[in-house]
Parts: C-alpha cells; sequence; structure tokens
C-alpha cells in the first residue's frame, strides 16, 4: 500500500481528492492536514511515500512545507497541486524539492499517473505549465564546463542520468551492479552540492553533458 499525506485547507476539496486517489486500490490516504504546518508536523510522527501539498493553505503554504519536507525527508515524495497555472510556482516548487505540480482540474488518472510517477523517481509536471518552465530549468549555462572533481566513470553515469535512465538501466549500460552506481550517484550529488537526481539531470543538461 502507498501512503498518502494530503494537505488541503478546504475540506470538501480535500474530501473529493482523497475519493479520486483512492480509486486506486493501491492508494491510500492516511494523512490528512489543513495547512502546511500540520502536514510537517505529521511527517515528524508518521511515515508517507508521498506527499500532497495545495500551495496556498493558511500559516503556512505549500512551498515552505515542501522545503522543509525536501530537507528532513528527501526520500518521500512531494507532489503540488494547485489551482494556479503559475509558472514562478512551478520553478519554486521544483526547486524546493517536489516531483510534480498538477492542476485542480486533472482528473482521476491523471491525478494517480501523477503519483505514481513522482514513487518511481520521475518528474510530473502538468502539460502547460511544462511548457514555460522546462526551458528556463534546462538553459545553459554560460560556463559549460564539469566541476574537475567529476572522474570519467561518473561523468558517463551522469550523462544516463540526463538521458533519464533509472538506476537499473544505467547498470545493464555500464555492466556495474544497481549498488555501484547508487553509490556513485550520491558521490557525484556531494561532489557537487545537490539535492537529488532531478538536479543531477538538470545539471547534466545545462553544462553539455546531454
Amino acid at each position: 500500500m502507498v501512503r498518502i499525506l494530503l494537505a488541503e485547507d478546504q475540506v470538501m476539496v480535500r474530501q473529493g481528492l482523497k475519493m479520486m486517489i483512492e480509486t486506486d486500490p493501491e492508494l491510500k490516504v492516511t494523512g490528512e492536514a489543513a495547512n502546511g504546518k500540520e502536514a510537517v508536523a505529521l511527517c515528524e510522527s508518521q511515515y508517507f511515500d508521498v506527499i500532497i501539498l495545495d500551495i496556498r493553505m493558511p500559516v503556512m503554504d505549500g512551498l515552505e512545507a515542501a522545503r522543509i519536507m525536501h530537507s528532513r525527508w528527501p526520500e518521500r515524495k512531494v507532489l503540488i497541486l494547485t489551482t494556479f497555472n503559475d509558472d514562478e510556482y512551478a520553478l519554486e516548487a521544483l526547486r524546493n524539492g517536489a516531483r510534480g505540480y498538477m492542476l485542480k482540474d486533472a482528473d482521476a488518472v491523471e491525478l494517480i499517473r501523477a503519483i505514481r510517477s513522482c514513487l518511481s523517481g520521475g518528474l510530473s509536471i502538468e502539460e502547460h505549465v511544462a511548457a514555460k518552465v522546462m526551458p528556463r530549468l534546462m538553459q545553459k549555462t554560460q560556463d559549460a564546463a564539469v566541476d574537475p572533481a567529476i572522474t570519467p566513470r561518473e561523468l558517463a553515469i551522469m550523462k544516463l542520468v540526463g538521458e533519464g535512465l533509472s538506476n537499473k538501466e544505467i547498470s545493464e549500460e555500464l555492466s556495474l551492479s544497481v549498488g555501484t552506481i547508487k553509490n556513485h550517484i550520491s558521490a557525484i550529488l556531494d561532489k557537487l552540492g545537490l539535492r537529488d537526481r532531478t538536479q543531477l539531470a538538470i545539471y547534466a543538461i545545462r553544462h553539455n553533458v546531454v
């Protein structure tokens, strides 16, 4: 069972989202919050695989909650669900560690697909928002040189991460174990001061590795 925390200040909207999510028998909303502060408090006492946050909530908004959650529990997947088709909100959400940005007019199929994409390590962004956001995220840096601390092996792995391959696919491509790939990626993230493989993929594109 996939455990989900749902943070939304409007009770009726929250109940409707819960019903949509639980049309998939493997997904279960095991925690509910009315604001970001309540959501963070629940994360301190319970484990959740996916955390769905509204952006505009009282006390603490979803963007701040996402930032705190990603810094404390980076293994937990955060999905932003909002009425605001705003690329600045989306950029801030992704920079704060969110793995998805969906609009509330999404249907149950789209919402469940986004949740499962987050779970598998993907990045799920509503189509119209992605059209504006992704070019800005992927913009090349003027100085395209990769950090010299990165070894040739790490560079090869970075390239495959940037191309969207999973750890298993990279291990098959390079004839290395999945554990070895994970260790290399952790080392790369430490060297570059990055938080996760999404930031690593963006780094690879910006620095012309991909």
